[in-house]
C-alpha cells in the first residue's frame, strides 16, 4: 500500500499493525462470508465497502482535543454512534485507527473523500488504545462515546500528518459474525518540534454585509437615511453574525477585509436611523441606535494596531462588472467612485488608514477583462485563487507572483484551505472534521519543502455564518503554537518573494466557472444603473443644495452593483427599482402646473405659467414657451419662442408671464418645456391652446360711431326733458290764479281730450300730464360689453 510503503522506523509501528490486521481481514473476512453463504467480495472499492457493511452505523466525531498534539498530551475523542439500518447491532465495540504517515496533500484529499471501511487502505485498530463496549444498539437508536490515549500509544513515529479513525466493530441480527459496521475518519497533525522554515500564513478576516440602507433620506437637515429593513441589528446584536466576527477576531492574527458601506451603514445606525414599515410607505424610527453604537466601538478596539484592507464602497462585482457591464457606458466610473469613497469612510469610522489597493474577485476567479476591470480604478493587486490561477507543481508556491505583463501582483489564495469552511458548521462534527483537514493542509504545505520558507495566503468566503466563523477561528488557535506556521498580515504576503515557477499566466475567458458566470448581474441590471444616474445628473444641476440628493443617490448605485447580489436576482432588481422610482418622485416635485385653454382679446397681452416646486431647497431652471404659430402669436417681438429663468423656492410655486403679440384671429397650440441651464429638457412639456380674437381697425371705427350716436341721442333727449319740466311749471302757475281756476272748472269735459299745444318743433306737451315717464327707456339693462366714456 502506498501508506505503508512510507512508514520509518524499527518499532511496532501503527502500519506494521495495520498490515497485520488487514491481511487478517482480508482472509477471515471471505471465509466467514462463504460460511453463511454470503456474497464474495469483489474488487471494486464500492463493492468492497457494501459487503463489510460498513454503512450501517454511522459515525460521528464531535470534539478532537487537542487538535495539534504533542508529546506528553493525551488525546480525547467524543462523539456518537448511530444505528441506521433496521437490525439491532450486538456485542460491539468502540476502536481507533491511527493510519500510516501522509507525504502528500493529494493522500489527505483521498482520504477525506472516503465514506466505508476499507480492507486495503483503512489500518487495522489500535492494539493497546482502549475499546469502548456497546453490548446492544437498537435500530435508530444512538449511543454516545469517549476515548482517551495518550500521544505516546498513537504510534506517531515522526513528524506529519496522520490519519485517525473512529469505528464501531461488531455483528447485526441476521449476521452473527465481527464486522465494521461504520467509521469515520479524521486526521491529527503531529509537528512536536518547531520546523526549522515555517510557512508564513495569512488569513483574510472579512467584514462584509449585504445592502440594507436606500437612496431615501428623512426630511431634516440632517439626512437621516432610511434602511430597507432592520435585518443588520440581527447581525450586530450579540450573537449574530457581525457581533462574532469581531468578538472572534480580536484574538486572531488576521488581516481584516472590509466593506466601507458596511461601516457607514452602521455608522447611520449608531447616529439615528429610519426604517421602512411592510409596506415601504412609512418610515419608523430605528430602535437599534444602541446595538450600533456597541459594535463600532468593540471593532474599533479590535483593528487597533492590525492591518486593514478596504474593498471599494458596497464590494462591487468585478466579474460581472467585466463580463455584463463595461460596455454599458458609465459603468467603470461607479468603480471609481467606489475606490475613491473607500478610504474617507474607514478613516472617519474607525480612525485608521486602510490599505485600499486590493482587488478582490468573486471565489478569487479572474481572467484576462475581470483583471483588467479590476485595475482599471487604481488597484495594483489582486486576490486570486489557486483553482483559477493554477500552478502544475508539486508543492505548494507562494502566494504573491506577478501576473500578467508583470504591472499586477496576484495574492493567490490556496483553494483548499480558503474553502475548508465552506457549507453546515452547525453539527460539532462537520466543524471539528474541518478544523482537523485544515491543520493537516497546513502542515503538509511546509512539510512538501521544509527547507524553503513560503507565504500562504486564504481568503475564506465573503461572508462566514456565525458555525463558519467559529470553525475558522478554532482552526487558527490550533495554529497558535506556530510549530510550523506564523502569521503574516496581507501587505506582508503582496510584497513576499515570488517563486519564480509558479504560474504568472492570466487564465483564459473560456476557463471561467459557469457556475459563477450564471449568478453574475445581467447586463439590464447595468443599464439600469446608467438610467439612474443620468437622471441624477439631469436632477443635481437645477438644485441649490445638489449634494443633498447625490450622496445618497450615489451610494445607492454603488450598492446596486455589489457582489452580495449574486444569486438574488429578484432582490437586486426591486431594490434598483426603488432606488429610481425614488429618484423619478423627486424629479416630479419641479413641475409646471398644468394649464386651461385661453382666449386672447387685443394685440397683446401676458401669458402666466405657473412652476411649482415641492422639494425642501430651492431650485432654478429656464422656462422656455413656444407658440405652435408665430404668424398668428408671436413671443418675445417677432419670435416664435421666449425663455426666461426661474428660481422656485422650496415649497412655493413661481408664476412666469410671458409677453404676447397678436396678429390673426385663431386658435394657438402653446408648449411650455423646463430646461436646465445647460439647455438639457427637464421634465415632461405642458400644452395649453389660446383663441385670438383680434379687434381690427374698422371695427374700432364702427364701435367709435355708435358710441358718439348714444352720445347725441343722450343730449337730446335730456334737452327735451329740461323743457317739458319748465312747461309744467308755467301751467300749475296759471291755474293758481282765481279768475282762471272758475273758468276752467266750466270748461266742457271734451276739452281734456282736445290734441295738446305744440311749440315750434317740440312734441306736443301736455300740461296736466305729470313728470315725463321715461321708465322705459332707463329699466332696459345695457347691452353686453357697452362702454360709456364721460
Amino acid at each position: 500500500m502506498a501508506e505503508a510503503a512510507d512508514i520509518q522506523g524499527t518499532g511496532p509501528s501503527p502500519a506494521r499493525r495495520w498490515l497485520r490486521r488487514t491481511i487478517t481481514v482480508a482472509f477471515g473476512a471471505p471465509l466467514l462470508a462463504g460460511l453463511l453463504q454470503a456474497p464474495a467480495v469483489t474488487s471494486p472499492a464500492a463493492a468492497a465497502e457494501d459487503a463489510t457493511g460498513s454503512k450501517t452505523v454511522d459515525v460521528s466525531l464531535d470534539t478532537l482535543t487537542p487538535s495539534a498534539p504533542v508529546e506528553g498530551d493525551t488525546v480525547r475523542v467524543t462523539g456518537t454512534v448511530t444505528n441506521r439500518s433496521r437490525k439491532t447491532v450486538t456485542d460491539a465495540t468502540v476502536d481507533l485507527h491511527v493510519g500510516p504517515r501522509m507525504t502528500s496533500r493529494s493522500q489527505i484529499d483521498q482520504v477525506a473523500g472516503r465514506t466505508g471501511f476499507r480492507r486495503d487502505s483503512d489500518p487495522a485498530a489500535l492494539e493497546d488504545a482502549p475499546a469502548i463496549a456497546i453490548p446492544r444498539l437498537g435500530a435508530g437508536l444512538s449511543a454516545e462515546f469517549s476515548l482517551s490515549v495518550p500521544v505516546s500509544k498513537l504510534g506517531l513515529d515522526e513528524a506529519g500528518v496522520y490519519q485517525l479513525g473512529v469505528s464501531l466493530t461488531g455483528q447485526t441480527t441476521d449476521q452473527r459474525y465481527d464486522r465494521v459496521l461504520g467509521i469515520e475518519r479524521t486526521f491529527v497533525p503531529y509537528q512536536p518540534e518547531a520546523t526549522e522554515k515555517k510557512t508564513q500564513l495569512t488569513y483574510l478576516w472579512p467584514l462584509i454585509s449585504s445592502a440594507h440602507v436606500s437612496a431615501e433620506t428623512a426630511t431634516d437637515d440632517q439626512q437621516t437615511p432610511v434602511f430597507e429593513d432592520d435585518a443588520l441589528a440581527a447581525e450586530l446584536k450579540p450573537g449574530g453574525r457581525l457581533d462574532q466576527l469581531v468578538s472572534l477576531g480580536k484574538d486572531l492574527p488576521v488581516t481584516w477585509v472590509v466593506d466601507p458601506d458596511l461601516l457607514a451603514s452602521v455608522d447611520a445606525m449608531a447616529n439615528g436611523y429610519r426604517v421602512k414599515d411592510g409596506n415601504g410607505t412609512l418610515h419608523v424610527p430605528g430602535p437599534n441606535q444602541t446595538a450600533a453604537e456597541r459594535w463600532l466601538n468593540a471593532l474599533e478596539k479590535a483593528i487597533e494596531g492590525r492591518k486593514v484592507v478596504a474593498l471599494p464602497f458596497a464590494d462591487p462585482d468585478l466579474a460581472s462588472l467585466a463580463h455584463r457591464g463595461k460596455d454599458v457606458p458609465g459603468s467603470l466610473g461607479h468603480l471609481q467612485s467606489a475606490t475613491a469613497l473607500a478610504r474617507g469612510t474607514v478613516e472617519t469610522i474607525l480612525h485608521v488608514q486602510p490599505a485600499t489597493d486590493f482587488a478582490w474577485p468573486a471565489d478569487g476567479a479572474v481572467d484576462p477583462s475581470i483583471v483588467a476591470v479590476a485595475t482599471s480604478a487604481g488597484a495594483d493587486k489582486v486576490i486570486a485563487r489557486s483553482d483559477s490561477v493554477r500552478d502544475d507543481l508539486s508543492y505548494t508556491p507562494t502566494a504573491a507572483r506577478p501576473l500578467g505583463n508583470g504591472s499586477t501582483t496576484a495574492v493567490v489564495s490556496d483553494a483548499l484551505l480558503s474553502t475548508a469552511f465552506e457549507g453546515d458548521m452547525v453539527r460539532a462534527e462537520k466543524s471539528t472534521l474541518a478544523v482537523q483537514e485544515f491543520l493537516a493542509q497546513s502542515l503538509a504545505i511546509t512539510l512538501e519543502q521544509p527547507e524553503v520558507r513560503r507565504s500562504i495566503v486564504v481568503a475564506p468566503q465573503r461572508m462566514p455564518s456565525v458555525a463558519q466563523a467559529q470553525t475558522m477561528a478554532t482552526a487558527l488557535h490550533g495554529l497558535s503554537g506556530r510549530r510550523w506556521s506564523e502569521p503574516v498580515d496581507l501587505l506582508a504576503a503582496a510584497a513576499a518573494k515570488p517563486d519564480p515557477d509558479a504560474s504568472t499566466a492570466v487564465p483564459g475567458s473560456s476557463r471561467y466557472p459557469k457556475k459563477l458566470r450564471d449568478r453574475e448581474l445581467p447586463v439590464q441590471a447595468f443599464r439600469d444603473m446608467k438610467t439612474t444616474r443620468d437622471e441624477l445628473d439631469d436632477f443635481k444641476v437645477v438644485l441649490t443644495l445638489p449634494y443633498r440628493v447625490v450622496t445618497p443617490f450615489g451610494n445607492a448605485i454603488n450598492r446596486e452593483m455589489s457582489t452580495s447580489w449574486r444569486g438574488q436576482a429578484r432582490a437586486a432588481a426591486i431594490y434598483r427599482g426603488n432606488v429610481l422610482e425614488y429618484l423619478q418622485t423627486l424629479t416630479k416635485g419641479v413641475q409646471l402646473v398644468d394649464k386651461s385653454d385661453l382666449t386672447l382679446s387685443g394685440r397683446s397681452a401676458t401669458i402666466p405659467v405657473t412652476v411649482q416646486n415641492q422639494l425642501l431647497q430651492d431650485a432654478h431652471l429656464v422656462l422656455r414657451l413656444t407658440s405652435g404659430n408665430k404668424n398668428r402669436l408671436k413671443l418675445n417681438g417677432d419670435d416664435g419662442l421666449a425663455e426666461l429663468p426661474v428660481k422656485i423656492n422650496g415649497g412655493h410655486s413661481q408664476s412666469v408671464k410671458f409677453p404676447v403679440s397678436a396678429n390673426v384671429n385663431g386658435q394657438v397650440a402653446m408648449t411650455a418645456q423646463l430646461y436646465t441651464d445647460d439647455g438639457t429638457p427637464y421634465g415632461q412639456p405642458m400644452t395649453f391652446n389660446v383663441k385670438v380674437s383680434e379687434i381690427t381697425a374698422t371695427v374700432m371705427l364702427v364701435i367709435a360711431g355708435g358710441v358718439l350716436l348714444l352720445v347725441l341721442a343722450g343730449v337730446r333727449m335730456y334737452s327735451q326733458r329740461k323743457r317739458r319740466a319748465a312747461l309744467n311749471a308755467e301751467a300749475e302757475a296759471e291755474a293758481a290764479e282765481p279768475g282762471t281756476e272758475a273758468e276752467d272748472e266750466q270748461t266742457d269735459p271734451e276739452t281734456e281730450t282736445r290734441p295738446a299745444e305744440t311749440d315750434g318743433d317740440d312734441e306736443p306737451v301736455q300740461p296736466s300730464d305729470p313728470t315725463p315717464d321715461t321708465g322705459p327707456e332707463s329699466a332696459d339693462p345695457s347691452g353686453a360689453g357697452e362702454k360709456v366714456d364721460r
